[in-house]
């Protein structure tokens, strides 16, 4: 399910190379650490968390509160793992930019090499962009999908978008595990600081007006365009004066041509039709709330550590040599577990334990 989505600064720039050098292997390792541990399902678990994933941007000494911190952590942990993916059971496709549209193609590839049903995977990832991109209408635009899955099929996606009028990121977090339908409440937990009125057609109170809306997208292109005609002549809340904005109605048509020849059965089916984008979802929500009282959710689905130092100093700067003694660390940790000694890891839990422990040896382990 989509466990939840946060908000960051959106900053520019990268990881000096000396450090993202240095990320990539702890990323890798702390990675490998968690599949031996907890598997695969276990990371999943922990990147589909945005807190957790945070953390970890934080213990690689990135940017606490930067959006870079999304697009940085993904990649270190897929340069990481480089060469051993079939050995964790672990695979990642998609990045940044250009890399994010060679998502489907690297499914493809290790579907080919693996057996994995990569056609299933393929359509998750498309959907989950499709839904954060179009059927949430929060402001942010998708640049940034990552996915991963294992051989069983089961799957995660870390991905972010962009809203450059107000300087924020958004992350979004998918995992396979527990989810049910991908348009009717696919997050479970959401975190974020910066909230406005959203078109929600994924929530639960929206289930009418998806219903309807697909029912519509069936209907001759004639009577949809004639129904926005009118809409726009009317005097709407004034919510929805920025829903209409941007609406032609003559320039719908090509669209609605589209839905009518595809007749889709569902809103998923809808949802996922090549063309139909934010716009044409508006537009059909818009017909099924005022015309037909199929009114959808206005809820922004958005709710509400350092180990070694930052990129840009804070809260001091990286410790180089703590860093790769880190690395070391785990490294030899993870090796060990793998030949059956599993000593150093054991030795990892006691300290966790040490550290959560509550009353005054919390305080003796803080100090």
């Amino acid at each position: 399910m989509r466990t939840g989505t946060s908000d960051l600064p959106l900053h520019y720039g990268r990881a000096p190379r000396w450090l993202f050098q240095r990320m990539t292997q702890l990323a890798g390792t702390i990675t490998e650490l968690i599949v031996v541990e907890h598997g695969v399902a276990g990371l999943f678990t922990r990147l589909s968390d945005p807190f957790w994933f945070q953390a970890l941007g934080c213990v690689l000494g990135f940017d606490w509160h930067s959006s870079g911190v999304t697009t940085t952590t993904c990649g270190a942990i897929k340069e990481g793992i480089k060469g051993k993916e079939e050995e964790l059971g672990l695979f990642i496709a998609g990045g940044k930019g250009a890399a994010s549209r060679k998502t489907p193609s690297e499914i493809v590839s290790w579907g080919q090499k693996t057996g994995v049903d990569a056609d299933m995977l393929v359509d998750a990832s498309r959907t989950s962009a499709k839904v954060d991109s179009s059927a949430v209408q929060d402001g942010y635009q998708i640049y940034h999908h990552v996915f991963l899955f294992d051989r069983g099929g089961n799957w995660a996606v870390v991905q972010q978008g962009m809203n450059e009028s107000n300087g924020l990121a958004r992350r979004y977090h998918w995992q396979s595990s527990g989810m049910d339908d991908f348009v009717n409440e696919p997050h479970a937990a959401i975190c974020c600081d910066a909230r406005k009125p959203s078109l929600n057609l994924v929530a639960k109170a929206s289930v009418d007006a998806r219903s309807l809306s697909t029912e519509l997208a069936r209907q001759k292109p004639v009577s949809l365009v004639s129904e926005l005609v009118k809409l726009k002549s009317l005097a709407l809340p004034k919510r929805h004066e920025i829903l209409m904005s941007d609406i032609s109605p003559t320039r719908m048509d090509r669209i609605f041509l589209k839905t009518y020849e595809a007749q889709p059965q569902d809103f998923k089916e809808l949802l996922c039709l090549s063309g139909v984008g934010a716009k044409t979802l508006r537009a059909l929500s818009l017909i099924a709330e005022l015309a037909y009282g199929a009114e959808p959710s206005y809820q922004d689905p958005a709710r509400f550590g350092f180990a070694h130092g930052g990129k840009d100093g804070i809260p001091f700067p990286v410790d180089r040599p703590l860093y790769d003694q880190t690395i070391d660390l785990i490294q030899r940790a993870v090796r060990k577990a793998k030949l059956g000694n599993a000593e150093e890891l054991q030795a990892l839990r006691r300290l966790e334990r040490h550290f959560a422990r509550p009353g005054p040896n919390r305080q003796e382990a803080d100090t």
